[in-house]
């Protein structure tokens, strides 16, 4: 073949292999022949037909699932429009516009039509400026858009995000790489996959100006680039990373290759690094060629694996990561082999394969993992203080018009007279329409034009959601599932029909009206047929059916119609489609809540489904289960923490040489009054305490789970030093102003036979939320304990009263808000001796009854209200 059209600097064997690569794609895709590739026949430039191609060969299957080819048009022709207007367009070199400006998908978010709406209002204001001062505006303008909130993994679109006003970091990010891409600036979204020092994560965005890549905190605008709250945590990640097209060749080391996307390693931009070989060996000491090697890290309780690479012909792989610990496992041909690794010991590793796949050890052994250390990063020249009075002023400007735009929700007096105009409880009325935020009009339309006819149904469908799926679900979407529904309302009692039956959520996917369009598919004859047998849809999607590996990121993300049409998917796809379809035709269906295996309900009893290539040949697992009986430990009443599941502990089971983690409630603690329903097979209990400096103290606990058979096991944690030192002791008549203005101390405030926690915050930054959330999580305990817990306000231009943020409703009862206008008392702790950490806010103390200083953290810890509880306790 040959092509001679010179389009976006690309060669000759480029633009052959991208045409080999679409031929492909074209036949995978062929079951959605018309909706995806009837668009090609319309009047295309070849930079419209190339750059088209260019997004099919790197979509994942859902994307070929859900969306047309007229929406992917539609996105080509305005990214090449804006391309053409920005005054830096032409500057973008064409590899950096194809990989990094014209991609449609930031995450794992629902796509949409989002570029003519963002630059609508970022266009005009970033017209005039250079590439570097339109990132900080573009920042500035996502600021006014939303702010950070923990949420679910689902993640919300850039309009869904500008809609909610608030989400998680990843959607934080997705909005600004999406707004940033939206005026032709090159962006993209950066992950640590989970922090070495605590238990989370967090995303940000790199944008390229003028040839160089800087990073910016999301929504989380700063007077200049290269600066975030995050940038010291940065410097202890072992690994940062990006997707990108596979295409992309950019001088960047590639973690992962396979598929659509390339996983690019950036740690090296932001912290010290060092690459590893690890060279991995038969028993008999030859190469271990094609064996999978996991790099896995403490954090949430688990082993996680942050890169997994495949050996090649001398048995070897190689990882650039930073100088923490890592647990690396390699896995080949029946066997394994596992070592904890220190990066500072060595560039060199081996691993030799000595245990057989389907053997663990036995008994429990403990380890220790390392973080890297604390690092004080490069100097920056002062800001002139004209340019960070107007930062702060921006700042300040962009938080008002967000709240000017929240106070047009609905409000609970709205609520009130809905709930009293249909006939329906007020307190649930108000609870679906609160979360739904910026969507709450839509939600109460549909309350409005249904329960009319339909009672309580309706109410009971939004009740049957998550929070978030409240705040993007559409009219059409619940009607669909209304009506597509309530056939079957009297078949079942009405907590098993509502919850899997009439519900939509099946997993993580975006919730889409399908329901009436999967019923047309079959007659009636065979809906009978299938409601009689459910294990025939089964063998229907089986028989029909090809399962097809994608990204792991974008993984049981497609929509079940889509899959249904496209006739390809991944296991996790398939296994909705199966939930949907038995759903849609009247039967409960779910996903196993730990397993996440398909099931249907029948004769009383769950019934696992056996789908898909992974599970060929496995038999229905009904009445093959074990159960696991967790014990305390003998004098877990003193010494041991509360267990809490994947916050101090987890189970995984151990599948093909590798451990693979039960999803149960994150934060569950009622983990020893009832016995687990487990699959047969080997397990590893993974317990850990974490020390204030990040090392973990961690154990494995293996045992076997015989089917039909009670297993019990004694959960058991390492026992750490319990010495507490004293910072020092702070001058007790340290003046503080309270909310009515009122001149305190800080002994008056910190008055507790126990000692009280203390924080200086910035509210509006994401560390500071993570504070306050973990506080008020933990609020009945700081309640029954009578512990006082105060939060100190006040920069140099405050008033001495303090303006208590929103999330205070939510804090113990004792909560108490006060103001350090200029940080005053806060200097008066350092002049006391007491070192504050180089992470910046929120800076958190623990005082004892007598006023000495036990505990001190600065910066971003998830997990540090915790510790300080754990404190006061041990005190």
């Amino acid at each position: 073949m040959s092509v001679e059209t010179p389009v976006f600097s690309l060669s000759e064997q480029e633009l052959e292999q991208i045409e080999r690569k679409f031929t492909d794609i074209r036949k995978l895709a062929q079951g959605r022949e018309k909706e995806l590739f009837d668009v090609f026949d319309g009047p295309l430039t070849a930079e419209e037909a190339w750059a088209l191609k260019f997004l099919y060969v790197h979509m994942p299957l859902n994307d070929l699932a859900d969306y047309d080819g007229t929406f992917f048009l539609t996105h080509v022709r305005q990214a090449l429009a804006i391309r053409k207007q920005v005054p830096w367009g032409a500057r973008v070199p064409d590899y950096l516009f194809l990989h990094f400006v014209l991609p449609a998908r930031v995450n794992t978010e629902n796509l949409e039509d989002f570029r003519e709406v963002i630059y609508a209002e970022l266009g005009p204001r970033t017209a005039g400026l250079s590439m570097a001062e339109a990132i900080l505006e573009a920042n500035y303008w996502c600021h006014e858009k939303a702010t950070y909130i923990g949420s679910d993994l689902r993640t919300l679109s850039p309009i869904g995000m500008i809609r909610n006003a608030r989400g998680r970091c990843g959607e934080e990010s997705t909005l600004a790489v999406a707004a940033l891409r939206s005026i032709g600036i090159p962006a993209r979204q950066c992950y640590t996959p989970r922090w070495a020092h605590c238990d989370d994560n967090h995303a940000w965005v790199e944008a390229w100006a003028d040839g160089k890549w800087h990073y910016i905190g999301a929504c989380e605008p700063e007077a200049r680039l290269d600066q975030g709250w995050f940038s010291g945590p940065a410097r202890r990640a072992m690994l940062v990373h990006t997707r990108v097209p596979a295409t992309y060749s950019g001088p960047e080391e590639i973690t992962v290759k396979g598929g659509p996307y390339a996983e690019l390693n950036l740690l090296a931009n932001y912290a010290p690094t060092r690459t590893i070989a690890v060279e991995v060996r038969e028993a008999d000491g030859t190469p271990a060629a094609g064996a999978k090697v996991q790099f896995q890290l403490y954090n949430y309780a688990e082993l996680f694996p942050l890169a997994e690479l495949i050996t090649d012909e001398r048995g070897e792989v190689r990882f650039t990561t930073g100088y923490g610990d890592l647990i690396v496992r390699a896995v080949r041909n029946g066997a394994w082999g596992q070592r904890k690794i220190r990066i500072a010991d060595g560039d060199r590793f081996e691993i030799v394969l000595s245990g057989a796949v389907a053997e663990q050890p036995a008994g429990s052994e403990n380890f220790e993992m390392v973080p890297p250390p604390e690092l004080e990063g490069p100097e920056s020249e002062p800001l002139p203080a004209e340019q960070l009075q107007r930062h702060e002023e921006r700042v300040a400007e962009g938080a008002a018009l967000r709240r000017a735009y929240e106070e047009t929700f609905l409000t609970e007096e709205d609520a009130k007279q809905l709930a009293a105009q249909l006939g329906l409880p007020a307190d649930r009325v108000w609870k679906v329409l609160e979360p739904a935020r910026g969507n709450s009009r839509e939600i109460a339309a549909f309350l409005e034009e249904r329960v009319p006819e339909h009672g309580e149904w309706p109410l009971l469908l939004l009740e049957s959601l998550r929070e978030k799926d409240l705040t993007d679900t559409m009219r059409e979407t619940l009607d669909d599932h209304l009506t597509g529904s309530l056939p079957w309302k009297d078949s079942y009692n009405r907590e098993l029909f509502v919850t899997y039956v009439m519900c939509p959520r099946v997993w993580f996917e975006m919730i889409t009206p399908y329901r009436k369009a999967l019923q047309n598919q079959f007659t009636e004859a065979e809906i009978k047929s299938y409601q009689a047998d459910p294990s025939r849809i089964a063998e229907f999607l089986n028989e029909g059916w090809k399962v097809h590996e994608g990204p792991g990121n974008l993984r049981g993300k497609a929509g079940p119609l889509g899959t249904f049409q496209l006739r390809i998917a991944d296991q996790g796809a398939l296994d909705i489609l199966f939930v949907a379809l038995c759903r849609s035709l009247g039967i409960p269906a779910r996903l196993h809540p730990s397993e996440l295996k398909p099931q249907y309900y029948a004769a009383g009893t769950w019934v696992d489904a056996a789908i898909g290539s992974v599970r060929e040949g496995q038999a229905e697992a009904e009445g093959r289960a074990g159960q696991l009986l967790l014990r305390r430990e003998a004098n877990g009443g003193t010494d041991a923490p509360n267990a809490s599941y994947m916050e101090n502990f987890t189970i995984a089971r151990l599948e093909n040489g590798f451990y693979k983690t039960l999803l149960y409630p994150h934060g569950k603690t009622d983990v020893y009054d009832t016995a687990f329903d487990v699959e047969p097979g080997d397990y590893r209990i993974t317990s850990g305490v974490r020390l204030k400096d990040g090392t973990v103290l961690g154990r494995f606990t293996y045992f076997r789970v015989v089917e039909q058979e009670q297993t019990e096991v004694t959960l058991t944690f390492p026992a750490p030093s319990r010495h507490i030192p004293v910072y020092g002791t702070p001058d007790p008549k340290t003046p503080l102003w309270q909310a009515d203005g009122t001149e305190t101390t800080l002994g008056a405030l910190c008055q507790g036979p126990r000692g009280a926690m203390i924080a200086w915050l910035v509210p509006e930054r994401e560390p500071s939320k993570h504070l306050l959330r973990e506080t008020g999580e933990l609020a009945e305990t700081f309640d029954v304990l009578g512990i006082p817990v105060i939060f100190v306000l006040g920069r140099e231009e405050d008033s001495p009263a303090p303006v208590v943020p929103e999330a205070a409703a939510r804090l113990p009862k004792g909560a108490v808000f006060a103001g350090d206008p200029g940080h005053i008392a806060l200097r008066r702790f350092t002049d006391a001796g007491i070192q504050l950490g180089s992470g910046g806010f929120p800076h958190l103390f623990v005082l004892d009854h007598e006023g000495n200083v036990r505990y001190v953290q600065s910066g971003y810890k998830p997990g540090s209200g915790k510790e300080a509880l754990q404190i006061l306790s041990d005190l």
